[in-house]
Formats: C-alpha cells, structure tokens, sequence
C-alpha cells in the first residue's frame, strides 16, 4: 500500500495512523488488500454533532462514495461491520429508516451480502429521547444500535469459537443434572449431543456491553492533556468481539473513522496489522494515549443479564389511562402533594382522596 500524499501520525511495527480524509486515504490502498473493515460512521442524526455528521435524509448520498471504495479494499473472504446508530424523525416519535436503507443500498447496489445483522445493547445507556421517553412517556428507551455485518462472498472467513460466551446458570443445571433427548412441541429434534459440556456456549447477536469509560485511562489522558476526547466513542469491546471471530493474527483491519484509535488499539493488542484515519487532528491526539496502554492483562470481563419485560406485571388493571392522542400533547408537570396539616379536616382529606381514585385520574408511575 503507498501512501503518498497522506500524512502519517504514528506508527508502530503492526500499525499506521493517518491524520487524512478516508477517501484519500483508500484511494491510496491496493484492491483486496483488508480482511476486515469495522468502523462507527457519524450517523445520521437530526442534531448536528462535533464530529461532522450528516443529516439522516442526505446519508445514503454521503455515504455511498465510501462504500464504493469499502467493496474495493475489501479482500472477496473479508468483511465490513458497520455499527450504526438510528435517528428519530424530528418533532415526532418515529423512527428514521436511513440505517435499514443503508443496509438495502450496500447489498443491491454495491453487490455485498449481509451475513448477519447484530444489535449492540448498552445497559448504560440514558433513558433517551427524554421528550418521547421521560417526558410524554409515550415511547421506551432507546438502547441498541444495529450492527451490520457484510461480506463480498456469501462465505466470508469466520468462526463463532473465538467468540463464546460463558454458559448461563440454567445450561450449567443441564449439565450437571443430565438432559433427556426428546423431540420439542415446536418440531425441534433435540438430541443427545445437546447435553455435552463445550466448555462454553455460542453467543446470541445480541451484544450487551456498557458504553462507560467517564474514568478511563484515555479519558484521564485526554483531560492531563487538556485534549477534548471524541464524543462518539464505542467500547473496545465491540471491534474485539468482531476482529477475534473475523480475522487472524496478521490480518489487516482498517477503520476509515478512526475517531479515538480504539479499532486500532484492539488490533494492535491482537496482533493485527492494522490502519486508521481521521480528519480531526485532536482526536488522533487523544487517541494517541491508548497506545500506553495498550497490555490489558486480567481486564474484568462483566456478563449482563437481561430481565423479563413480565417482571414486574401483576394482574390488576393498567393505571394510568393511555392517552387517546398518543402523547401528541405534552401533559402539563404535576404539582408536587403538600403534607395534609394535622389540623386539616377530615373532609378535606376524605375529598383529596377522591380525586385520586378517580377514573382517568393521573398517577406517577
């Protein structure tokens, strides 16, 4: 790969950092050249964000010059994972498509198979967009982002053993208790090999990891530097997961939105060579200090579970009322109670609690 023109920032014996815009830069890099492409492009939000995104109605035409070159560098066995978030239409609470037409545009225009979709779960996530969610109540929090996996090939290289799970509480009972092989109501034969001990248990395309690093070793970094660390940062954990079950030692992954380096950081510590850019200097900046770090030996490993959406039912009817209109009028903030004084008199309480228990009354949940 040549690289004339391009700005180099720092380098290690695996890896390059480039301080250039990523369509300069790949159009400086040989046909099939990278196994694996995993990168966070600014999404396509309605509020505009520090590091440059685009407005969700215009993304697919500012995206599509990178595919173009995505299906170029990519080795015909290699892979594309592109984590990207979604974006709610404004004034309203509905969804934008863009990130599904995005992933209809690479496949029917760029020719690329999506081997599988993921969804990254932070259970850290705030409870946002607060108006539909805390305000109006009329929506949940939104917690996941899609991931997209894509290939050239219908058979990229992959292995799901590099990527097992630990076994849950339940599987660990089977297996200590034995399990009789049978055929399920739903038609699944499920047989005697179900119930042998692989030491661990394939994951689901469910990814839960936290996105909380407020005292991280990069964010002290940034801060005794005085450098502002990227706002769009993803746990190092998600290119792991992808680069251990999608690459060898040796391979080469690139991310063309390098932002803080944390692509380049997992692939140098996993023995990949890799390349990254970025068009804003004081990021690469930032991201410089993750390569002080980059021996992360005995990292505590947290499993998250998942709780019943039916945990907390009951069978006694749903209070409050839904609102006829959907939530379309903001409901006005409710006066916070003043203790009844105790010289209050007892009709006045006897009539606060009537308006309380009255139908269509509202109650904070």
């Amino acid at each position: 790969m040549t690289t004339s023109g391009m700005k180099l920032f720092f380098g290690t014996k695996l890896g390059r950092i480039y301080h250039a815009d990523a369509l300069n830069l790949m159009a400086t890099m040989e046909d099939q050249s990278v196994n694996l492409i995993v990168t966070s492009p600014p999404f396509g939000l309605v509020r505009k964000k520090d590091y440059g995104n685009v407005d969700a109605d215009e993304y697919l035409d500012w995206f599509r010059p990178f595919a173009v070159q995505f299906k170029r560098i990519l080795r015909p066995n290699g892979s594309l994972v592109i984590d990207i978030g979604g974006a709610w239409i404004p004034g309203q609470p509905t969804r934008s498509l863009y990130h599904y037409e995005l992933a209809i545009m690479l496949h029917k225009e760029m020719g690329l198979h999506l081997a599988q979709e993921f969804f990254w779960w932070s259970p850290s996530r705030l409870p946002t967009p607060a108006e539909w969610v805390t305000v109006r109540r009329v929506r949940v929090k939104d917690a996941i982002d899609p991931v997209w996996w894509f290939s050239p090939t219908p058979w990229p290289k992959a292995s799901n053993r590099r990527v097992l799970a630990p076994y849950s509480d339940s599987m660990k009972t089977l297996l200590a208790n034995g399990y009789k092989a049978k055929l399920r109501p739903s038609g699944h034969d499920i047989s005697e090999n179900f119930a042998r001990d692989n030491g661990a248990s394939i994951p689901p395309n469910l990814i839960a990891l936290p996105n909380t690093e407020s005292n991280s070793y990069y964010i002290r970094a940034c801060e005794e530097k005085g450098i502002s660390p990227h706002p769009a940062r993803f746990p190092a954990e998600l290119p792991e997961y992808f680069i251990r079950m999608l690459t060898d030692k040796g391979d080469l992954v690139f991310d063309p939105f390098g932002g803080s380096c944390v692509t380049a950081e997992v692939a140098e510590r996993l023995g990949r060579r890799w390349v990254t850019c970025d068009v804003e200097q004081e990021y690469l900046f930032g991201g410089l200090s993750r390569f002080d770090f980059v021996s992360r030996k005995n990292r505590k490993r947290i499993t998250y579970s998942l709780p019943s959406p039916a945990s907390l039912w009951d069978e006694s009817e749903e209070s409050p009322a839904l609102p006829e209109d959907g939530g379309k009028k903001r409901p006005v903030p409710t006066k916070k109670v003043q203790p009844v004084s105790s010289h209050a008199s007892h009709e006045k309480s006897e009539a606060a609690e009537a308006v309380f228990a009255a139908p269509g009354s509202r109650r904070l949940l």
